[in-house]
């Protein structure tokens, strides 16, 4: 399995999204194992501007060359900002996944969630 880079500041969800916490804010985008498995990304669907999300549902798609897949929210709450640099640069996906790649924020609804996520550590375990 390649080895690839999960910045330790951040959370990891099973799904293979990240979350970057700022205060009750997160900013969400896929992991680099997620962006590599998936391939080349040549379309990204993000959840709309003020649409409420539910921890867990989906929220989105990452068109790849080999296959669609689900974004998943990660937390609960609502959608206050979308990368639409995606729109026009979705490989931006596969080159910086947790820089210019990222894909949503959300304001949190409940904060408690957040002791849920996964730790680097604990991802990488997850990943085998």
């Amino acid at each position: 399995m390649a080895d690839f880079d999960y910045p330790e500041d951040l959370r990891y969800t099973v799904d293979h999204e990240w979350v970057r916490i700022d205060g009750d804010r997160v900013r969400v985008g896929i992991t680099a194992y997620a962006q590599d498995a998936l391939g080349d990304i040549v379309y990204v669907t993000l959840p709309e501007q003020g649409a409420a999300l539910e921890a867990g549902g989906p929220c989105g798609e990452v068109e790849s060359t080999k296959s669609v897949s689900d974004l998943f929210a990660p937390v609960s709450g609502r959608v206050v900002g979308r990368n639409e640099t995606l729109d026009a640069q979705p490989e931006l996906v596969n080159t910086d996944p947790y820089g210019a790649g990222w894909m949503f924020e959300v304001a949190i609804a409940d904060a408690s969630v957040l002791d849920a996520l996964l730790t680097a550590e604990d991802y990488r375990d997850s990943l085998g």
